[in-house]
């Protein structure tokens, strides 16, 4: 046993130096961050992982407004444990507390690293598990774990996802699990790397789960065993699964709910790629957003490609392994099993995500095929036919670029050159280094291009620099939390910047964006990205009054950022008259008026407004230029579903007749004058009956009331499902969180707790007891089978000594 761990440790090892060196190699070549002055954050990494990752580090070091539960610092207060679970509840994203904040871009790089590093050695482990006794091979059992993590998912999808690497290590450490399963053996670790892979990132863990499951099937389906002892294998391996599902609980069920009362994202039907394409991403160098990425290097794809024509595998495994790995691609085209691989909802995005499954089961297949012997010519030539098949199909394909073919042929030549001098011993070393450069090399050129690619077909993001330090610095000078909030302004750099930057502005986006949120914002005339999930910052004064808001940055091209400070700020808790909650209609500046409580906006008379007050435009469908008169130009982007173009201030009317232009013609829209005088007065009517005085906490807030305060508290954080006060679920006043007065109520206590964090925590405490338990049984049994040997050695013995005293055995005196 000390041999075959230290066999594993050692493949272990060298299929992560082979993964480091590949992906590093790659991102240098590219001259991507952190080794070139282009930027890695593209799409959803700029824009919610590197910022929530950053609110970790400030969780982590007590620098954030809110806790585990509550976020004070995005959509004006909004649930954490859900983006928790989804992002951030990897093992490994706790390193990030390691770095110094303004490095969490390299703290992020390095997560992603680890992780995939970390897969590469699972995957190594495994499959020296799955065939012990080929210890003389462990090196390429190294190579096939490097070419599972750096398969074309990995390094091209996951990448900027880094979530989803928490799956891509799940899958062959679920096998593992699995095959305790079928041993019968670690009936508590089993269930404890379960709950951990569903932990990390639920979504890729239900993928992998699936595929351990059909690696364990196809092993039951091999192994000499009546079916009585296949069903108890199913039995412990589902025990295993469900116990690991349940200790998850805590986090898994508000994750889901949290899904449940998300603002509905776009969908789309789920249409199959074409299989030109598909065997197009099986090579070097290509790259689409909404294909299959099942690049896994040349070594990986003719093992693979070989197990079916070598005769050193018993027929019935070469085939049902060969079989498995062709169903399992064939189900990535078809629409049922399509959706059964993503939880029966095609995604936002990539429709693909379960690909990194498949590429697993290909490498477990190529490793099988020379766990019984290196292919010989019979073998390399069937599956070099079948490799030429694919490649003479991808030809046809758009996604062939130059390098595609020569970096695939170069690596061929040098995998098939490797796994001939494989077969002779003493050629061992040029063997496995002739396949890890052609791994390294087809892997490195793959990302490079990748690289590359996104940066011109992706959104992408700076790394953190001077327009951060900037911005952090003056909103941590203006803040003044919980006395008022401040915003870090509308014009952002990631759809995340209260929690990158600082501050608790109404910026948010996350997969988890509450519906309450995006509706109410919305009515009041917010701007969104991301089909309503990526909720804008408004920059209006009249919101500002509603959500507590004393300071606001601006910035503008090639200037440092600038604070601007409310003369006055209500508190957080208001205090509203009592009657009928009135309804919300298109109109966002009759919508605030309602929520303000007090008329400020006049009608402009022929287009125009009244001298000195602030003109605001809104036309969320717009996308163009407008301004006020011979003022500035202002850009608004709008055209829902997609994006929505944010209410506007087009500035403020100094002299009669100044009238709304438009660079083109802006269809629909409607203006508002602002009269700041009327807004002052309401501000000051707020501050008189408002809280006197407001304690707020990290998963809720208390205010002390005015003596003989009626109506209705009313405190400045969207009505999300969760909140309670005074003992009672809370009551919602036009969307914000409101708590009916009596006029003998003197204070509001209210408090924030996910839905479905009891459930979970009791399904977890159900999983956790039930885990006890089996482990007591263990040992017991444990205890008692060594009782049972010490009696059987203790009877033996007493004979022994008898037979030499001359005794019959059994007589005693």
């Amino acid at each position: 046993m000390s041999t075959l761990q230290s066999v594993r440790g050692r493949a272990a090892a060298l299929a992560t130096l082979i993964t480091v060196g590949a992906v590093c190699a790659g991102d240098a070549v590219a001259r991507s961050f952190p080794f070139g002055p282009h930027t890695r954050s593209v799409n959803d990494l700029g824009n919610q992982f590197v910022p929530f990752h950053a609110h970790l580090w400030d969780l982590l070091h007590g620098r954030a407004d809110g806790g585990v539960l509550l976020n004070w610092q995005s959509g004006y207060g909004t649930s954490f444990l859900p983006d928790l679970g989804t992002y951030l509840t990897s093992p490994y994203s706790m390193l990030v507390a390691l770095f110094p904040r303004d490095r969490i871009d390299l703290a992020v790089y390095v997560v992603t690293l680890l992780k995939m590093a970390t897969a590469a050695a699972a995957m190594a482990w495994l499959l020296l598990t799955l065939r012990k006794d080929k210890e003389g091979r462990w090196w390429m059992a190294a190579v096939l774990g490097g070419s599972y993590a750096l398969c074309g998912w990995s390094v091209v999808e996951a990448s900027y996802n880094p979530m989803w690497m928490d799956g891509l290590v799940a899958f062959p450490v679920l096998c593992l699990a699995g095959e305790w399963a079928r041993t019968a053996r670690r009936p508590v670790l089993g269930p404890l790397l379960v709950a951990v892979a569903w932990i990390a990132n639920f979504y890729t863990a239900y993928m992998a789960t699936i595929g351990a499951a059909l690696v364990l099937v196809v092993q039951l389906l091999l192994a000499e065993q009546s079916a009585s002892d296949r069903i108890r294998v199913l039995l412990r391996a589902a025990r295993t699964v469900l116990l690991g599902i349940a200790l998850a609980g805590p986090v898994l069920i508000p994750v889901f709910l949290g899904s449940k009362h998300a603002y509905p994202g776009w969908t789309k039907e789920f249409a199959p790629a074409g299989w030109a394409d598909v065997f197009a991403r099986t090579l070097p160098a290509t790259y689409s957003f909404f294909t299959p990425a099942v690049f896994i290097g040349g070594g990986a794809l003719l093992l693979a490609a070989a197990l079916a024509f070598n005769g050193a595998v018993p027929r019935r495994e070469r085939f049902v392994w060969t079989g498995l790995a062709v169903a399992t691609l064939l189900s990535l085209q078809w629409a049922p099993t399509h959706l059964v691989w993503h939880v029966f909802a095609t995604p936002n995005g990539s429709p693909y995500r379960q690909t990194f499954v498949f590429a697993g089961i290909v490498v477990i297949a190529a490793w099988i095929g020379i766990s019984y012997e290196w292919p010989g010519w019979r073998a390399l030539l069937g599956g070099g036919a079948v490799v030429a098949l694919i490649a003479l199909t991808a030809s046809t394909s758009e996604l062939v670029t130059t390098w595609t073919f020569p970096l695939f042929a170069a690596g061929l030549a040098a995998v098939a050159g490797g796994l001939l001098l494989a077969r002779r011993g003493r050629f061992a070393v040029l063997a496995a280094v002739l396949l890890s450069g052609a791994l390294i090399g087809q892997a490195a050129a793959t990302i490079a291009y990748a690289d590359r690619q996104k940066l011109g077909r992706l959104d992408d993001y700076p790394a953190w620099g001077e327009a951060h330090d900037e911005r952090a610095a003056a909103v941590a000078k203006a803040d003044g939390w919980p006395r008022y909030r401040t915003d870090v302004g509308r014009d952002q750099i990631t759809g995340n910047d209260p929690i990158l930057l600082g501050g608790q502005g109404g910026g948010y986006y996350s997969s988890h964006t509450p519906d309450a949120l995006t509706r109410t914002m919305a009515a009041l005339g917010a701007g969104w990205t991301s089909n309503g999930r990526s909720v804008q910052s408004l920059d209006n004064p009249v919101t500002d009054a509603i959500f507590s808001v004393g300071a606001r940055v601006r910035t503008a091209p090639g200037e440092d950022p600038e604070v601007t400070r409310a003369a006055a700020t209500p508190p957080l808790v208001t205090v509203r008259p009592a009657g009928p909650e009135a309804t919300y209609n298109w109109n966002p500046f009759r919508n605030q008026e309602l929520l303000l409580g007090s008329d400020v906006y006049g009608d402009p008379v022929d287009g125009t407004c009244p001298v000195g007050t602030e003109v605001f435009l809104w036309a969320p469908n717009y996308t163009g230029k407008a301004r006020l008169g011979d003022g500035p130009w202002v850009t608004l982007r709008g055209g829902q579903p997609k994006r929505r173009a944010a209410l506007t201030s087009l500035g403020t009317v100094n002299s009669p007749g100044e009238k709304a232009g438009y660079s083109k013609d802006p269809r629909r829209t409607t203006l508002g004058c602002l009269d700041h005088a009327e807004l002052t007065a309401a501000v000051d009517r707020l501050k008189r009956t408002g809280a006197v005085s407001v304690d707020v906490t990290d998963s809720g807030v208390r205010a002390e009331l005015p003596p003989g305060a009626t109506g209705r508290a009313v405190i400045a954080a969207p009505r999300i499902a969760g909140w309670s006060c005074n003992g009672k679920p809370a009551d919602s006043y036009q969307g914000l969180v409101s708590v009916p007065l009596d006029g003998r109520t003197t204070s509001v206590d209210c408090s924030f707790r996910p839905p479905g964090l009891r459930a979970g925590a009791a399904m977890g405490a159900a999983g956790a007891l039930a885990l006890a338990l089996i482990a007591l049984l263990r040992r017991l049994r444990t205890r008692m089978g060594r009782g049972t040997a010490s009696g059987t050695r203790t009877g033996a013995n007493a004979t022994l000594s008898a037979e030499k005293a001359g005794e019959p055995a059994g007589q005693t005196h």
